[in-house]
């Protein structure tokens, strides 16, 4: 069965005649009539009662038109959906990100990409720092958007998986202000528990912090009072007072600025770069032109 038997069959229904449907199908009318016949054959009914002019359907060919026509509209439907959803696939890019890059960093830095460049179609997922590595590993997503620090690794093959620096970042020290508008929380002022609001130790973040505070005299005074692996949570949780917080300055521009939060300098920090992965598995011409392009903004390192 044939997909222009049923076409064939709709027109004929709707011209009732040989010779105007096979004009409109563009094809003789013997072989317009002999599409016919097969359908007929297919189904082991007539549906045209040939023995009249104009031609007429059959009982069963009046019944058939129905189904055919729900038929031809239905695949005519899906295969316009498919064709849309290959060429929004074919015209976007796909990047799996840390969270905190996707508020503090990704918007402003696409801005410039598309205004060097010309408009491009991300499609951004989110995901913790492991299953963003295995996403790229497992060829979900062209290209990984993630913070990296030496003693982080991201374990990649560097060969396999180039990568660009994109910009760089830092985790500092954060806490709410007082009155005075100086920190709520102030662990020089005395020698007692420093509330502390911590991230997972699985999440990068968290790997970092725990390095940043490898040295750090203090540490023992830092009390966990919350545990999260989102900065965003964190940061409403050191807004409201609740303790202090290693937060990438990034994140908190806006905070920093207005006050809301402020910075406690005594207190050690991190310096991280932001990266661009490349999955070794995709390649679209519209990912090598993509990749071609911000080769010529950024160095290729490993």
């Amino acid at each position: 069965m044939e997909l222009k038997w049923l076409e064939d069959f709709l027109v004929l229904a709707e011209t009732r005649s040989f010779s105007r449907a096979a004009e409109e199908r563009n094809v003789t009318q013997s072989a317009f009539s002999r599409r016919i016949r097969q359908l007929e054959q297919w189904l082991g009914v007539d549906l045209v009662d040939r023995s009249s002019y104009p031609t007429t359907l059959t009982a069963a060919g009046g019944e058939f038109r129905e189904t055919a026509d729900e038929v031809v509209r239905a695949l005519r439907q899906q295969r316009a959906l498919l064709r849309a959803r290959r060429a929004r696939g074919e015209g976007s890019i796909s990047i799996v990100s840390l969270h905190v890059l996707t508020t503090s960093f990704f918007p402003g830095w696409l801005k410039g990409v598309i205004a060097r460049h010309g408009a491009v179609w991300p499609r951004l997922r989110v995901e913790n720092f492991h299953d963003a590595i295995q996403a790229l590993v497992d060829g979900a997503v062209d290209f990984m958007l993630t913070m990296t620090h030496p003693k982080v690794p991201v374990l990649l093959d560097p060969l396999r998986y180039p990568s660009l620096a994109l910009g760089t970042d830092r985790l500092v020290a954060v806490a709410a202000p007082g009155p005075d508008g100086r920190p709520l929380i102030d662990p020089g002022a005395g020698d007692g528990d420093i509330p502390f609001l911590a991230y997972t130790p699985e999440s990068f973040l968290g790997r970092l912090t725990e390095v940043t505070l490898a040295g750090f005299a203090d540490r023992e005074r830092l009390t966990p009072v919350f545990e999260n692996p989102m900065a965003d949570a964190l940061k409403a949780m050191a807004l409201l007072g609740h303790g202090i917080a290693w937060l990438p300055a990034g994140s908190i521009t806006a905070e920093l600025a207005h006050g809301t939060l402020v910075a406690l300098p005594d207190l050690p920090e991190a310096t991280m770069d932001i990266r661009l992965f490349r999955s070794p598995q995709k390649s679209r011409p519209l990912v090598e032109r993509f990749w071609t392009a911000l080769e010529g903004d950024y160095s290729t390192t490993s």
